[in-house]
């Protein structure tokens, strides 16, 4: 029998996916594929609204990808002896594949990131429309080149939309990890939640975003996520079909007659 690294639970529109990997929650390509499919039945669900990402473990939330898959891969590189693929013949991998899919859902993604985030588990973080942290002496950041090797899922890309070129290089350069609260400073996480309210806090900022317009929600976000490689004009035209899209919505319509009645209104999805 295969090992199970997600473990699932449902609490209405919303979906926990915790992940163990015993001692330290590494990362590794079964988890990758699993989370793969899991993403897969979620798709398939118009009844999820919310995805939340977290660990299992006490202390980690991923603490990184696991190095000992890193090493064999790369002696095998080295072993071979033949130059990698450059870019043009590159094709987008797995795990590289699952956080492309993340920002372009319909559904809303969080990371909770109750412990340790490093390497590959903040890369995958990073790729979730929302990071909420649970205070402690644990770290985040992207330390590979302390290894010799490079953010390798998206890292210097997404850090750098976040934060900008100069706080993107001196962090990843240096491989230098930052405190929950550094990290809220420089914009890379959301919230802090204290340990002792923070699976409750966790749980409620997800079920507000379920009970919101998900219609909404999701054509806010896809116009948001391509703004930065949209010229404006492109940009405009996006938002205004989206617009359109969202008043044609049994949703909008409802909401807002209520709200000029002043009734309240629950969001179908339609």
């Amino acid at each position: 029998m295969s090992k199970t690294f997600w473990t699932v639970s449902r609490d209405g529109a919303v979906v926990t996916a915790a992940f163990r990997n015993e001692p330290r929650n590494t990362l590794t390509y079964a988890g990758v594929q699993e989370l793969a499919a899991r993403l897969d039945e979620w798709e398939a669900d118009p009844s999820v609204r919310v995805i939340v990402l977290t660990g299992a473990s006490d202390r980690y939330f991923i603490a990184h990808y696991d190095v000992g898959e890193l090493a064999d891969a790369s002696e095998a590189a080295v072993a071979r002896q033949v130059p990698p693929p450059g870019e043009e013949e590159r094709e987008i991998g797995a795990f590289q594949s699952i956080m492309l899919r993340f920002e372009a859902s319909s559904r809303i993604v969080i990371a909770a990131l109750n412990g340790q985030a490093m390497g590959g588990g903040f890369e995958l973080a990073l790729a979730c429309d929302f990071r909420i942290a649970r205070d402690g002496d644990w770290r985040y950041g992207l330390p590979e080149t302390n290894v010799g090797i490079i953010p390798g899922a998206g890292g210097t890309q997404r850090m750098t939309r976040l934060i900008g070129t100069a706080r993107a290089l001196d962090l990843i350069l240096h491989g230098r990890p930052l405190s929950a609260d550094k990290a809220l400073e420089l914009g890379l996480i959301h919230r802090v939640f204290p340990p002792e309210t923070y699976a409750a806090s966790v749980s409620a900022f997800a079920h507000n975003l379920a009970s919101r317009a998900p219609i909404a929600l999701a054509e806010a976000k896809a116009c948001i996520r391509a703004a930065h490689d949209t010229p404006l004009r492109a940009g405009l035209l996006k938002e205004s079909a989206a617009f359109a899209r969202c008043m044609a919505s049994q949703d909008a319509a409802g909401a807002m007659r209520s709200w000029l009645e002043g009734r309240p209104f629950t969001f179908s999805g339609k």
